[in-house]
C-alpha cells in the first residue's frame, strides 16, 4: 500500500434540507454537501471522511449512505482524497460498506472495530481482515470511549501486520499513545483523533489529523498542521491557543451539534441533526458561541 492517509482529512459534517418524507424530516442536502467537499480542500485541508460520526451515518438509511459516500468521492476527485466511513456492528456490515467504497473509488476506509459489541482481541482481528479484502488502505480507529474497546498499541502492532492497514486514528485522549504506537508499529500512519490534543499529538510525530473543526476553519486547521509539522512551534501555539476552546468542542457529546452551530456561527450551513442528536441548551449555546468569537477574533 502506497497510500498512507496522512495529512489533514476533515470528518465532514452533513446538511440536511428540510422533506416531510424523509426520516426525521431531514433529507441529505447533497449539492451543499459537495460544495461543502470541495470548500474544505480547496482552503488547504487534503481531503474528506464522510460516514464518521460526525457525518451522522448511524441515522442515515443505507442508500443515503451510499449516497453520501459517491457524492463526496465525485467531489473532490482530482483535487483531495476520499476516506469514507465504513463501520459496522459486524465484519460483514463493515466489509460489505467497504466493497461498496472500493467500486465508487475511495482512496481509503476509515473503520471502527465493531460497533454496539463489546468485540474481544480475536474478533477485532477476525473485523479488520475481513474490511481488508476489499483491497482499500484502511484507517483503523481507536474510540474506546464510544466502542467501549480499546485498540492498544500492541494490538494496533498485531492490527498493522494486515497488508491493508496503513494508519491509525488514535482517539483515546492519552497523547502517550503517539509514541507508544510509533514504536509498536513504525510502519504506520498515526492520525490525531481529538481536535484538542492535535498540537501535542503532531509534536510527538503524528502525521495525520483526522480533524471536525476544519468543517470551520479549514485553512486555520491546515496551516496549524503546517506549522506544527515544519517545527514552527511559537507561531503553531499561538494559533492553537485561540482555537483550542472550541476545539474542546470535538471530544464532548454534543460534538455533531457544536461543529454545525459554529459552521452557522462562520457563515457556512451546519444546520440540524438527525435524531437521537436534539438541540443544543442555552448553556451550551453561550459557552460554544464564547469560544467561537475568540477562535475568530
Amino acid at each position: 500500500m502506497t497510500e498512507r492517509l496522512d495529512g489533514v482529512i476533515v470528518a465532514t459534517a452533513l446538511p440536511y434540507a428540510e422533506d416531510a418524507k424523509a426520516p426525521a424530516g431531514l433529507k441529505p442536502d447533497l449539492d451543499k454537501f459537495a460544495e461543502h467537499c470541495r470548500w474544505v480542500v480547496e482552503n488547504g485541508c487534503r481531503g474528506v471522511g464522510p460516514n464518521g460520526s460526525l457525518g451522522e451515518y448511524s441515522s442515515l438509511t443505507d442508500a443515503e449512505r451510499r449516497e453520501v459516500a459517491q457524492t463526496a468521492i465525485a467531489a473532490v476527485q482530482g483535487i483531495g482524497i476520499a476516506v469514507i466511513g465504513v463501520h459496522g456492528v459486524g465484519a460483514h456490515q463493515a466489509r460489505h460498506w467497504a466493497e461498496l467504497a472500493a467500486e465508487d473509488g475511495a482512496d481509503g476506509v476509515l473503520c471502527l472495530p465493531p460497533t454496539m459489541y463489546r468485540a474481544n482481541r480475536h474478533e477485532v482481528v477476525h473485523h479488520f481482515r475481513e474490511v481488508a479484502k476489499a483491497g482499500l488502505p484502511i484507517m483503523v480507529y481507536n474510540n474506546p470511549i464510544d466502542t467501549k474497546v480499546d485498540l492498544t498499541p500492541d494490538l494496533i502492532a498485531e492490527l498493522g501486520q494486515i497488508e491493508q492497514v496503513v494508519a491509525v486514528k488514535e482517539f483515546s485522549g492519552d497523547v502517550r499513545r503517539v509514541l507508544e504506537i510509533r514504536a509498536a508499529a513504525p510502519h504506520l500512519t498515526v492520525v490525531a483523533g481529538a481536535d484538542d490534543v492535535v498540537l501535542e499529538s503532531l509534536l510527538m510525530g503524528a502525521t495525520g489529523w483526522f480533524a471536525g473543526f476544519p468543517n470551520v476553519f479549514p485553512a486555520e486547521c491546515a496551516t496549524l498542521f503546517s506549522l506544527a509539522q515544519q517545527g514552527e512551534l511559537t507561531e503553531a501555539r499561538e494559533l492553537y491557543e485561540r482555537l483550542v476552546p472550541s476545539f474542546r468542542w470535538d471530544s464532548r457529546t454534543e460534538f455533531v451539534q457544536a461543529i454545525k452551530h459554529a459552521m452557522d456561527f462562520v457563515g457556512r450551513f451546519g444546520g440540524p441533526c438527525r435524531p437521537p442528536r436534539g438541540p443544543l441548551t442555552p448553556e451550551h449555546l453561550a459557552q460554544l458561541d464564547a469560544d467561537m468569537k475568540l477562535a475568530t477574533s
